[in-house]
């Protein structure tokens, strides 16, 4: 005996409200076995597959590619051909619920499969279609009504209208908030790196045999950057109302750019790493973020920001705040200049600059200070011990 269920779209984390469908595994008609992975969805922090949760074979597909979709939103019909097959523990109410055949035609809404191509192909997103004014009957949009909309949105300028990918979307809304909702403020030391970036390149070849990866300056300031947090723990914090909540693991985020924005992939209880194992971290975390392999729970969690600018060739920049952390450090390029040193004698260093962006609701500037100071003074005079 078959039943047909309704596949909703599951919530996949507690901050997570909505997702963009990337593609489908399967076309209707096709059979599906319990916990094959059905479609792909994009969140604002990674890609995850939506598995079935029964066996059974796929009747009707409810939504587009590039669609996004409200947590609990259908997503397909599944004719499921032996009751009692659901996955155990798997949260039935959220993800399908029963449908009679009267109520089938209206999970697809007043948009026929021809409309939703055109309508992607155009560019024009769901909640913008649904806005388009209907000729047709029973309150049909048409395709005459979508391109009467289209040729009035065009305008006269022959300007190109590009809608915003799903990252992109997450990444405006995300720094939107953090930059409405939390003052920022900032400071900007200098420092001399010459003592590490001579030691990476007496070390550098010998590290690699032994760990498998690079030793970089980032594994060096990453390291710094933790361990100073022990000393001034306001700022691995976040404020929630009127409470500061202090974490007490240092869960560093680490900006990683990717081809259409960034992702921040984090690692989890950094002050307890060595630098090795912050490098090794370092490597996974950003080649699996490039190829789009990330978990979910690699991307929650963080405390603090780290992020290198200076890979791209800027000197200095102040980085926004990852809403809702109390601070990021941002690098810029490392520059060799003529310095005098105290002994009134000049000599080539190379030097950086390390800005921090910080909550002023929840540390001053004199705290800020301290803190950059005791980081530039563990990176000027850092300690090799054990390292190769």
């Amino acid at each position: 005996m078959t039943e047909e269920i309704t596949v909703t779209l599951p919530k996949l984390g507690e901050s997570i409200h909505s997702a963009t469908i990337v593609q489908w595994f399967k076309k209707e008609g096709e059979s599906v076995d319990l916990d094959e992975p059905l479609l792909e969805v994009s969140t604002d922090k990674v890609n995850s597959e939506i598995p079935s949760p029964a066996a059974g074979v796929v009747k009707r597909i409810l939504a587009l590619p590039e669609q996004e979709l409200q947590v609990g939103a259908p997503l397909l019909i599944l004719e499921r051909r032996a009751a009692g097959e659901a996955r155990a523990g798997f949260p039935h109410p959220a993800l399908f619920e029963q449908k009679g055949s009267g109520q089938k035609e209206e999970l697809r809404g007043f948009f026929s499969p021809a409309l939703l191509r055109m309508a992607k192909e155009s560019g024009v997103e769901m909640e913008e279609l649904e806005r388009v004014p209907r000729s047709g009957g029973d309150g049909r949009v048409t395709k005459r009504d979508l391109e009467a909309y289209l040729a009035a949105r065009a305008g006269s300028d022959g300007s190109q209208r590009i809608p915003l990918s799903p990252l992109r979307k997450a990444i405006a809304e995300n720094l939107m908030r953090s930059y409405t909702q939390i003052p920022h403020a900032a400071l900007v030391s200098l420092v001399d790196l010459t003592n590490i970036l001579e030691f990476i390149h007496e070390k550098k070849e010998l590290f690699f045999q032994k760990e498998g990866c690079k030793l970089t300056v980032t594994s060096f300031v990453i390291h710094a950057l933790a361990r100073t947090l022990r000393d001034y723990p306001l700022l691995n914090a976040s404020l929630e109302g009127q409470t500061l909540v202090v974490k007490r693991s240092v869960n560093l985020g680490v900006a990683v750019s990717v081809e259409d924005g960034l992702l921040v992939p984090v690692i989890k209880k950094c002050q307890e790493k060595t630098i090795p194992e912050i490098a090794r971290a370092l490597r996974d975390l950003s080649s699996r973020a490039r190829e789009g392999k990330l978990l979910l729970e690699e991307v929650k969690e963080g405390t603090i920001t780290f992020s290198n600018f200076g890979m791209s060739g800027m000197t200095l920049g102040l980085p926004i705040i990852r809403y809702p952390e109390a601070a990021i450090l941002g690098m810029g390029g490392i520059e060799k200049r003529v310095v005098v040193l105290d002994n009134d004698r000049t000599a080539i260093r190379s030097l950086v600059h390390l800005s921090l962006s910080f909550d002023h609701r929840v540390v001053d500037g004199m705290y800020a200070s301290h803190f950059l100071s005791a980081l530039k003074k563990d990176l000027e005079h850092p300690s090799f011990y054990g390292l190769c």
